[in-house]
């Protein structure tokens, strides 16, 4: 590979607690990466960041800030939980991003939170980190990285004619009372699977029903959707056996924040008829298209999401620290 002959940007670097800044200070990190998303992902960032704003302000915010000649250019957060942290959000500005320094704020992050006795794992899907398939992150000694695709299709083209079920279902629009099973479908569904390494919430019903609560509670994936989310049930037994949950990331575009279905009905139409009735309702309401993500792994999901109509419209990776 030949060498990168544009120089970095030039400027005296800092990186800070984050709790030293106000939003104030941080505002315009924060407004181009609204623009970013809004112009990249077609995605209104604006209620995360008010979030950020928020708790910038009340010095409640765990992470660090890249100063660059003393002005703040670049951020991070982080949150964390039981035995388990999250980096919730990475940005650099264009103009004076570099790797290097995304590595910073990585770097300060993951060794402020292992010198946490309690904290054993530490998970990321940052979006806004510039990609590269062979790029090395801090402790790279105890990092596994995932590909995962965002892929986005225009719903007055997609391909949602109806398709056959071939397993005896029904289906309902999605209800709250339907958390408890469907934590046990996720849990069901990702059992051995790729995904259950990179969230470990997968991995049990308890965790699937806190997985469940945030994206319902909180906009880090939109504004839940409940009448474009859907639950499929096993004819004969009544048992849960699929879902596909939506949200709304701006006013013309929505987002499947979850689908998937247990092994007794994969292979069977089911997954294809959740998500054709999720993206088909999203488009009754006004959405010129839908995004999701998947891990490229996942061959068979990307290949059903090909067929509907989806690309790839942006690569980003999934980390997880475990085992320093």
């Amino acid at each position: 590979m030949a060498a990168r002959l544009t120089p970095a940007p030039s400027g005296k670097i800092e990186v800070i607690d984050l709790r030293r800044l106000s939003a104030r200070d941080l505002e315009p990190v924060l407004q181009e990466e609204a623009e970013v998303w809004r112009e990249e992902l077609e995605w209104d960032f604006e209620k995360s960041a008010e979030l950020v704003r928020r708790f910038v302000d009340l010095r409640a915010l765990s992470g660090n800030a890249l100063l660059v000649d003393g002005e703040a250019a670049g951020y991070l957060y982080y949150v964390q939980e039981e035995s388990k942290a999250l980096i919730g959000d990475l940005y650099v500005q264009r103009e004076c991003r570099t790797p290097g320094r995304e590595d910073l704020l990585i770097e300060a992050a993951v060794a402020s939170i292992v010198a946490n006795p309690h904290i054993e794992r530490i998970e990321s899907q940052l979006l806004m980190l510039d990609y590269a398939p062979d790029r090395a992150v801090p402790r790279a000694d105890c990092v596994s990285v995932h590909e995962r695709n965002f892929m986005r299709v225009d719903l007055r083209r997609a391909g949602l004619a109806e398709g056959k079920v071939r397993r005896p279902i029904y289906i309902e629009k999605w209800s709250d009372l339907y958390q408890d099973a469907a934590a046990q479908v996720i849990a069901e569904a990702y059992a051995g699977h790729v995904d259950s390494r990179i969230n470990d919430q997968y991995r049990s019903p308890s965790g699937a029903r806190r997985f469940l609560f945030n994206i319902v509670q909180y906009p880090g994936c939109g504004t839940f959707y409940a009448p474009a989310s859907y639950a499929a049930f096993e004819a004969g037994s009544g048992r849960l056996c699929g879902i596909s949950l939506a949200s709304l990331v701006s006013t013309q575009s929505g987002h499947i924040t979850q689908i998937c279905v247990t092994p007794r009905v994969r292979g069977t139409g089911t997954g294809y008829e959740l998500l054709r009735r999720s993206l088909t309702t999203l488009r009754e309401v006004g959405c010129g298209a839908a995004s999701l993500t998947v891990t490229a792994a996942n061959e068979d999901a990307v290949k059903l999401y090909e067929r509907v109509g989806f690309a790839t419209v942006r690569k980003f990776a999934a980390y997880a620290w475990e085992g320093w």
